[in-house]
């Protein structure tokens, strides 16, 4: 074990794999800071420039751009209130507020340090418990993957906040949205009118983006049309205090932990593994007034997570040859390019590679870390840009991205609408987190109960009580569901 370490630290240890990893750290940072340009886009763009390479120097780039695409994409999120990637959707919730306040930042340092922490407690993870976790995300089957879907669902009534009701449509109409294309088991057209570019149904990436970004330039041209607000001045310290690393070390840690554990689990990722840590946060935490709003705490969680799904997703991928997120399933590729085959063999015969990996995920762990640190104040004077040409950026960015995602127009169509929808919903006051979580968990959720349901034979008892994890799972969800019922009974 120990010459094996020794051999896969020394692999690494040359200046052009460490040369390889920074480049690919430094490309991961643009990728995930332009909103559309997801890791996924980043790994998928760049695996061919890895053929001419070793495969360490060629895994080195592609795990730079992963491991800095993520953190990255907290960056938007919280200047602009655009998520960079899928996984920093509740990175926006309490980041944005906290820049709106002049903290930008504070924000911007908490995402690195805590991405950071996230990340190498992942690595930990993957470094002494790589077959324990797997063995257990492996007797995940259809059924077990139904209950997953269903508690996160049932977590749109916390994300709602005290708009409950209105949290719940937003939620139906993700749902909805998620049946549009092929039914998952028949193949047949579901909601297309005819038009073969609804086929693959409709894609998150643009969708989110529309929301969360053009919906925003929306929102503040109605409300600051003429009204131009002077440019926010200091932008305060970086580095956070005593007291704010004590109030944000229980969540980090929750974040952190909740983040692995989900990015193991395949297909789950980072997005729905942040938006579950934040909403666990809120609900153990004293402050719950304050989350949404600008709260540390839920700041801490979702950072903390997000990138802790990194660790978990490469776990599974690894060990199992299952992709944990889609970013690892096209590492996958990457790897089988260069006669690697992930699996439980690759444990046996390669030993001495699997601990080069993890030494190159930490390297890029730190790395990412000190970018963000030294780039957070330049980064955080993009606030300072004017009003219009923030918007016309935002729009510009949003635009491309959508349609890089595919090169289809419907993905750019998709945005608009997506933005216009948006507007119009926070004008109504309702809460866009829902509509989010449907439209990640519907999908899995419908596919994997009629999958469960066809191996049971539609015995609809057998199914949910199939196993002690879907009855965890089950019990999970209601109980997401009653301790907001219970808890304001009991204040009224």
């Amino acid at each position: 074990m120990t010459a094996d370490l020794l051999t896969g630290l020394l692999a690494i240890l040359q200046w052009k794999v460490l040369g390889f990893l920074a480049v690919g750290v430094l490309l991961g940072a643009v990728f995930g800071a332009l909103p559309g340009l997801t890791a996924t886009m980043g790994v998928a763009i760049l695996t061919p420039l890895t053929f001419w390479v070793s495969a360490e120097q060629g895994l080195a780039m592609l795990l730079g751009i992963y491991c800095g695409a993520i953190p990255a994409g907290g960056i938007p999120a919280i200047l602009i209130n655009v998520p960079g990637t899928p996984a920093s959707i509740a990175t926006a919730w309490d980041g944005y507020p906290l820049a709106q306040k002049g903290h930008a930042g504070l924000a911007l340092g908490i995402n690195a340090l805590l991405s950071a922490v996230g990340q190498l407690t992942s690595i930990f993870f993957l470094a002494v418990a790589a077959f324990p976790i797997a063995s257990f995300a492996l007797r995940f089957g259809p059924a077990e993957y139904f209950g997953l879907a269903l508690f996160g669902i049932s977590l749109m009534a916390g994300v709602s906040g005290e708009r409950v009701g209105k949290g719940m449509l937003a939620g139906m109409l993700g749902l909805a949205l998620a049946t549009v294309g092929l039914d998952p088991m028949t193949a047949y057209p579901r909601y297309t009118f005819g038009h073969s570019e609804f086929l693959d149904g409709i894609a998150f990436v643009p969708v989110m983006i529309g929301l969360f970004g053009l919906a925003e330039v929306l929102v503040q041209i109605s409300e600051r049309w003429g009204k131009v607000e002077p440019a926010p001045g200091k932008l305060g310290r970086i580095w956070p205090d005593a007291a704010q690393w004590k109030r944000m070390f229980v969540p980090m840690l929750t974040g952190a932990g909740i983040g692995t554990f989900v990015g193991a689990v395949p297909a789950a990722g980072g997005d729905i593994g942040s938006v579950i840590a934040w909403e666990q946060t809120r609900r153990t935490s004293r402050r719950k007034a304050e989350f949404g709003k600008g709260s540390l705490e839920g700041l801490a969680a979702s950072c903390a997570a997000c990138n802790g799904a990194i660790g978990g997703a490469m776990t599974t991928m690894l060990t199992l040859g299952i992709p944990g997120d889609a970013p690892s399933a096209v590492l996958i590729g990457a790897l089988l390019i260069h006669g690697i085959q992930p699996g439980p063999l690759l444990f046996r015969d390669h030993r001495s590679f699997i601990f080069s990996i993890v030494f190159l995920m930490a390297f890029a762990a730190i790395l990412v870390m000190l970018v963000g640190l030294l780039g957070a104040k330049p980064l955080a004077r993009a606030l300072r840009i004017p009003n219009p040409w923030l918007w016309a950026g935002i729009v510009l960015f949003g635009t491309v991205g959508s349609y890089a995602l595919n090169n289809a127009v419907v993905d750019v169509w998709a945005m608009f609408f997506a933005g216009i929808a948006g507007f119009l919903l926070r004008k109504a006051d309702v809460p866009l987190g829902p509509l989010v979580l449907g439209l990640i968990l519907g999908p899995m959720m419908e596919s994997n109960l009629r999958r469960a349901l066809i191996l049971s034979r539609g015995d609809w008892l057998g199914t949910l009580f199939s196993s002690p994890i879907v009855v965890f799972f089950l019990a999970a969800t209601l109980l997401s569901l009653l301790l907001p019922l219970l808890k304001k009974r009991r204040t009224t």
